[in-house]
């Protein structure tokens, strides 16, 4: 059985008391929700039911959004792809942040609010992500000054965008190259060598694979080649019924 989506083992009594009753739904309660994300930034767990109704407050009380909190839930929805809670959130965003000045181009236009333009960043980076390409996501996230003010309220969210990486190419690797899961890891040399080792549990072969070598990734049930045997279960009688329509005279 999966995990429920509501389900968030960090959350405290007094929140999952306001999800649970009517009071999910009233203006008062959007600074609890407000101080909750900012606890989840800097402690580096995550809520998406408690996020996903603060937006939804929002939405019933547009006077009381605060940009802040909004774009800091767009990023710690980044580092739980590929999952689709970066979508969901989008999806409670007004239309004229989501469809802001620059309706002709992919990228944020000098006359987009503040808020639409982060939204736009981010949502960059969420497509490199579902693209796999994970070299891009390095690169843009360094390109502008604004991604890092974004991030800034989320504590290691660099590592725990590492951690997500490596998990999805841990369900379709067995091996990679050094120099290529460098470049997918943003990262090099000894902590590279950690962080495969300590944290993935991965290893490293220097004596294949050219320069750098080889990391290896244990077998998994995601990553383990299997033939898929399809057998299908028809009955005499199935055909019959095939065969007697194809004699029947049309009225």
């Amino acid at each position: 059985m999966g995990i429920a989506f509501d389900f968030a083992p960090e959350r405290p009594d007094h929140i999952n008391s306001i999800l649970n009753g009517l009071d999910r739904y009233n203006p008062e309660t959007t600074t609890v929700f407000q101080d909750y994300v900012a606890v989840q930034c800097e402690d580096r767990t995550y809520d998406c039911y408690a996020n996903l109704a603060l937006l939804k407050l929002y939405q019933f009380n547009p006077h009381l959004t605060r940009d802040e909190t909004t774009t800091n839930i767009l990023v710690k929805a980044l580092t739980v792809f590929p999952s689709p809670d970066f979508s969901l959130c989008l999806h409670l965003l007004p239309p004229h942040i989501l469809h802001p000045v620059s309706t002709t181009s992919s990228l944020p236009a000098a006359g987009d609010a503040p808020l639409s333009e982060a939204v736009q960043k981010l949502s960059i980076l969420n497509t490199l992500l579902s693209q796999a390409d994970y070299k891009g996501f390095w690169d843009t996230l360094n390109s502008d000054d604004l991604y890092a003010d974004l991030m800034a309220d989320v504590s290691g969210f660099e590592e725990l965008m590492r951690v997500r990486i490596a998990v999805t190419i841990r369900q379709s690797c067995r091996e990679v190259e050094r120099a290529q899961l460098e470049t997918w890891l943003n990262i090099h040399g000894q902590d590279f060598e950690r962080f495969i080792i300590d944290i993935c549990g991965w290893g490293i072969d220097d004596t294949v694979g050219g320069m750098g070598g080889i990391v290896s990734i244990p077998v998994n049930k995601e990553n383990e080649a299997k033939g898929t045997i399809v057998r299908e279960n028809v009955e005499f009688d199935q055909f019959a019924r095939v065969i007697k329509r194809a004699y029947e005279q049309p009225a």
